[in-house]
């Protein structure tokens, strides 16, 4: 017997980073019965099912989960709760988790109130057309402060949160009121039963044994076992060989209907052939327009991934495509490099999905790599008219053929604490941000900056947790793209480019950061028989230059009495020896000296 349309309700968890989202989300598992103590004993963060969501205590990705409750007034309701990502790498993901939901809960920390990623998800959440639920999670530390924040919602946000709910998921205090505001103040879907098939495409995974598994949601019609669907964006048919619901675990159905978040198996061999955002239609009578999708995940940030061992190189290959298999959002291809041999160029969403990707690797295929600095995609106008995407500073053509060198931007939201705020103005400055907008909330500053890319995608995020003790909180979305004086800096050792650290920085910038990264290599570089330049060179113009002093054999030890041109002799010949050798001899890099050097801060 399906469940009615009016007695489901699909919604999702929206917050900042740490607010407590998949701790709720166990608690409301808990609290339906949808596992019981013995299966969640010693399990923290339920829907987090990779060992790096765990230990970083972070979401990467969306998870869903169907929930039986029967509510007060005595009647069953299927509540579909999809716990999102509070990170700003993984905004896709809430993108679209929000749009197979009609409402939301925002949950903000009683003690520390709104920051800057609760703002981004929020509004993505009302442009969702969402209603949103607030509540106050942590009440039951000493620190918490409903009342303020509650202010400080209506303040920043605009939402009446006079009704918030106050709850400590961990504890589990005033979450049953929680699934009972789910039930009363959210909208049940809408959708007709006898129409065509129409189902959003939210997810996909893969699963060894069953291959790809789609999560959709389904608008309008229904989806049954061995019915023939059609995917409208990717133009392909399949039969379907099962349908099912997850709670949590994937249990078979007979049909989904109108309004219900399931999942379905057709033997499709690649994630690359589910495009998230996709209209699934039935193949006999399929609909006319497809649903409005959302934007597909584009990468910001490159770097270069290579192998220490080059006879890990086929192992990389396989491990990428692998992890490629479950998240669409990663993108690689083959680059060769003369200092660290045959490697991938990768596309990320951001520094942490970079880094994720990278221990992922390491852990899961135990494999060690030497990551390039990153650097993100520049739109270069060539003198004869053409337009070329410059992922990777090696490739830059030739300084005559260029007309101008476009730059992406961000807008960023950073809120900091008052005591903060002139070393993060300072911070921003440094980087070349515009200064747009200062208010306060509360007691606490919220300044929003154009940013360009490059300077953020370095080591940004960290500088402004350490300027900040920790306190700040950062957002940013893709703004658009700048012409900008960017330069290329090409890094000689022994008079040899070394590619791997080739980087393009504004022209202002560039002897600072030369400078610096030259300082780096001295320490880092290990002494050789002869002499070792070290130079930083914009084109042909060597901006900055340190020396390696060369290990010295004293030649003259043997030489006791007699003349002293017998020492000269010896010297000379030594230097000859020196000269012959730099010209042949070959500089180490050890692997150690690329990663700190890609670290340094100019």
């Amino acid at each position: 017997m399906p469940t009615p349309i009016e007695n489901i309700r699909n919604f999702s968890i929206v917050a900042h980073i740490d607010h407590g989202k998949s701790t709720l989300a166990d608690r409301l598992i808990q609290l339906t019965g949808a596992m019981d103590a013995r299966e969640m004993a010693g399990k923290e963060q339920v829907l987090d099912n990779m060992d790096i969501e765990r230990e970083r205590g972070i979401t990467i990705k969306a998870q869903t989960v169907r929930l039986n409750y029967k509510a007060k007034n005595g009647q069953n309701y299927v509540l579909n709760l999809i716990d999102t990502p509070g990170h700003v790498d993984f905004a896709y993901e809430v993108n679209r988790s929000l749009a197979a939901c009609e409402g939301s809960l925002l949950v903000v920390d009683a003690s520390q109130g709104v920051e800057a990623q609760t703002l981004a998800n929020v509004y993505q959440a009302i442009d969702n057309n969402h209603e949103i639920v607030p509540v106050l999670n942590k009440i039951d530390l000493p620190a918490a402060e409903p009342e303020k924040v509650k202010a400080q919602i209506e303040e920043v946000i605009g939402i009446d949160a006079s009704g918030a709910i106050g709850i400590s998921a961990k504890t589990g205090e005033g979450v049953p009121d929680v699934l009972e505001a789910i039930v009363e103040k959210l909208p049940a879907p809408k959708g007709d039963r006898n129409a065509p098939l129409k189902a959003l495409l939210v997810d996909s995974w893969y699963d060894a044994y069953l291959g790809v598994v789609v999560l959709v949601r389904i608008i309008d019609g229904t989806m049954r076992k061995n019915q023939r669907i059609r995917m409208m964006g990717a133009h392909a048919a399949y039969d379907l060989d099962r349908v099912g619901v997850i709670n949590p675990k994937k249990t078979e159905v007979d049909e989904l209907g109108p309004g219900e978040i399931g999942f379905f198996t057709a033997s499709i061999k690649e994630v690359a052939d589910t495009r998230v955002g996709d209209t699934i239609t039935d193949d006999r009578k399929p609909v006319d327009t497809p649903l409005a999708g959302f934007r597909p995940a584009q990468p910001v940030v490159f770097c270069g991934l290579f192998p220490v061992d080059a006879a890990d190189f086929e192992a990389l290959r396989a491990a990428m495509s692998k992890l490629r298999l479950n998240d669409a959002s990663f993108s690689f291809e083959m680059e060769t490099s003369a200092a660290l041999g045959f490697g991938f160029r990768c596309g990320f969403l951001g520094l942490l999905h970079l880094e994720i990707i990278q221990e992922r690797l390491s852990r899961e295929f135990d494999l060690e790599l030497i990551a390039t600095a990153p650097s993100v995609i520049y739109e270069i106008r060539q003198t004869d008219g053409t337009v070329m995407e410059l992922h990777n500073p090696v490739d830059m053509p030739d300084v005559v053929k260029i007309a101008e060198i476009y730059e992406p931007w961000i807008r960023a939201t950073i809120l900091t604490p008052d005591e903060y705020l002139g070393s993060v103005i300072k911070l921003c400055q440094d980087r070349r941000g515009n200064q747009k907008n200062l208010s306060y909330v509360g007691a606490r500053a919220m300044v929003e900056y154009e940013l360009p890319l490059n300077e953020v995608v370095f080591d940004f995020y960290d500088r402004l947790k350490s300027i900040s003790k920790g306190y700040a909180s950062f957002d940013y979305k893709m703004d658009d793209r700048r012409p900008g004086d960017l330069v290329r800096l090409s890094i000689l050792v022994n008079n040899e480019p070394v590619d791997a650290l080739a980087m393009l920085v504004h022209r202002t910038r560039a002897e600072s950061r030369g400078r610096a990264m030259c300082e780096k290599l001295k320490e880092l570089i290990p002494p050789h028989m002869f002499q070792v330049p070290i130079q930083a060179a914009i084109g042909g113009k060597v901006i900055a230059r340190e020396t390696v002093r060369a290990l010295r054999k004293d030649v003259t030890a043997k030489c006791y009495g007699g003349d002293a041109t017998r020492k000269r002799k010896l010297l000379e010949k030594q230097k000859e020896g020196k000269k012959k050798m730099r010209q042949y001899g070959k500089v180490d890099i050890p692997q150690e000296a690329f990663i700190a050097a890609l670290k340094v801060d100019g």
